[in-house]
């Protein structure tokens, strides 16, 4: 007996892929004629085109002429004079320019973290760590942050001090903040 064995797959893959690879090929070369009488055309187009007449640009528009004005304000006041700022005179809170600065004033005040506290009742300290990596402890009156905050509380949670920041218009006002203890 004869052994007949079944050739699996696709006999007819082959040509198949011969007869659509020619196809693209011959598809792609009829778009494509260009012979040596083309050129002449492109020359004639382009001169043709060259002998038109450019259109009409469009004219310019009007400058409005505008009215001057003369500012004859000069004997009333000065909008923008100290003489209409409610600082009576320099009172109220300003920083002390003569006092030594502590060393966590020169850190923002977002960037401490209170990291725990010492003591108790009366005596608490709280326990500040800087960017720089130091634990430093803090009593009420101590300075922190970059606007001249006075530490006015310590409690076993948080740190309580104020601010005094620019208001504006050359005077200073106190803005209350908080340090709160870091949740670990």
């Amino acid at each position: 007996m004869h052994d007949l064995t079944v050739r699996r797959g696709f006999p007819l893959a082959r040509p198949l892929l011969a007869l659509s690879v020619l196809l693209a090929l011959a598809g792609c070369s009829r778009g494509v004629t260009s012979t040596p009488g083309d050129a002449p055309n492109l020359e004639t187009y382009v001169a043709e085109i060259k002998a038109k007449p450019a259109p009409p640009l469009e004219s310019l528009p009007v400058m409005q002429q505008f009215e001057t004005f003369e500012y004859a304000a000069y004997a009333l006041r000065d909008p923008f004079s100290r003489a209409f700022t409610d600082d009576g005179g320099g009172g109220g809170p300003r920083p002390d320019s003569a006092r030594r600065k502590e060393t966590l004033e020169q850190f923002p005040l977002d960037s401490l973290d209170m990291v725990g506290t010492l003591g108790q009742g009366s005596g608490v300290v709280a326990l500040v760590m800087a960017p720089d990596k130091v634990t430093y402890r803090v009593r009420p009156g101590a300075y922190l942050g970059q606007s001249d905050g006075r530490v006015t509380a310590v409690s076993e949670d948080r740190i309580e001090l104020v601010e005094l920041v620019p208001d504006g218009a050359g005077g200073w006002l106190e803005r209350p903040a908080t340090v709160a203890l870091e949740d670990n």
